[in-house]
């Protein structure tokens, strides 16, 4: 998840949509009850499938030793409730009707663009006939299917009715749905600071229902205080004025607003020791950071682990990346990358493979979730 300075505009690159997504494992380990909160499971890694595969992909399961082993009955992040859900018997071209009403245009389009194409191939039509209909090109099919561009309701219409989409009841949920996909989110007032790139990263952060991240310099953006984003920002921008810094701050702490909401996404972060060691804006600022770590860390739906000095190297000494998982099926993991100037999507299966791996070497090499508050204590204490 992003909590590095908020990066200067550039090209924009957009996630692909696909259809294949992992299934989480039904046996992971189980995090131990704290007072006052109910059991819950460390969810396995899980990542955006390859861009043209067509089988299932090997589940990689995270486990330790001195885990238990268990699923959750009816627990959001099993795996029945996470898998993705089949069209009805009744309905071959898989038409869904409940669209998410969160997340931004980011996510609308990609849900429209990726119906559209299963009604399209349901149909047997070519993207270079559906283009034709809208007086465009296959191009501006397939664009549109990746959710890369914005929808005129006019073009939906016509392939609508080339897709033999008739019934107002099919009909007008999809053409709402076009309407919606071009509100801006609550991000474009802040452009004229940010790249196209990102702001397509919060878009999905917007609608994710579950994030995994790594982080080996910065608290992650999402636990950040505002003292410490707005040394992170000065460290980032040093000849921004005030007035930018203040308004990348407000960036990070609207992004919080909905983690404290009652929809809140669950959040599962992995720290290494450096991050909280390191002493980012001052002394106090971050003994105030490492104090609002503790406090999350018991939240429900946060997972927070450290990994040790001690524990020496691990696969992901390579850098922090930030994996989301979203409820509509429609949608599909996405591993994000974030560097200086760009950020990656990636969905190769080697890539795929590697990050999986990574994730789950980490979750069983760094301390247990229930040290974490105990961890954070004794380096509050040094400080």
């Amino acid at each position: 998840m992003p909590s590095r300075p908020n990066p200067p505009r550039r090209r924009r690159h957009v996630p692909q949509p696909h259809r294949h997504r992992q299934h989480w494992s039904p046996d992971v380990p189980a995090r131990p009850a704290r007072p006052g909160r109910r059991a819950a499971p460390i969810p396995g890694a899980f990542f955006i499938a390859p861009k043209n595969a067509s089988g299932s992909s090997n589940i990689v399961r995270c486990r330790s030793a001195s885990a238990q082993t268990h699923r959750l009955a009816g627990d959001p992040l099993s795996e029945d409730s996470a898998a993705p859900r089949p069209p009805a018997e009744d309905d071959p071209a898989g038409r869904l009707i409940d669209y998410p009403r969160r997340g931004g245009p980011t996510v609308l389009r990609i849900l429209l663009g990726a119906q559209l194409r299963r009604l399209r191939e349901s149909r047997g039509i070519s993207t270079e006939q559906a283009g034709y209909e809208i007086r465009g090109s296959h191009s501006k099919i397939s664009r549109m299917e990746l959710g890369r561009v914005g929808f005129k309701e006019r073009d939906v219409a016509d392939l609508l009715t080339l897709y033999g989409v008739s019934a107002p009841g099919e009909r007008e949920p999809l053409l709402r749905l076009a309407k919606e996909a071009n509100n801006p989110g609550w991000w474009h007032q802040y452009g004229d600071i940010l790249p196209s790139w990102f702001e397509v990263y919060l878009g999905l952060e917007e609608a994710a229902s579950m994030l995994r991240a790594y982080e080996l310099q910065f608290v992650p953006g999402l636990l950040q205080t505002e003292d410490y984003a707005r040394a992170v920002v000065r460290l980032g921008y040093s000849d921004a004025s005030d007035e930018e810094v203040e308004r990348r701050v407000q960036i990070r702490t609207t992004r919080q607003e909905r983690f404290t909401s009652p929809e809140a996404p669950t959040l599962w972060a992995v720290l290494d020791e450096a991050v909280v060691r390191r002493p980012l804006g001052g002394r106090e600022v971050m003994r105030a950071q490492i104090r609002h770590l503790i406090e999350v860390s018991e939240l429900a739906h946060v997972t927070l682990q450290i990994v040790p000095f001690g524990a020496g190297g691990h696969a992901a000494a390579g850098g922090p990346f930030t994996i989301l998982r979203f409820a509509e099926p429609g949608l599909s993991d996405v591993v994000y990358l974030e560097q200086l100037t760009s950020a990656l999507y990636l969905d190769k299966p080697t890539d795929v493979d590697t990050y999986m791996r990574a994730m789950n070497n980490l979750c069983i090499t760094a301390a247990r979730p229930d040290d974490t508050a105990r961890f954070l204590t004794r380096i509050l204490k040094e400080l």
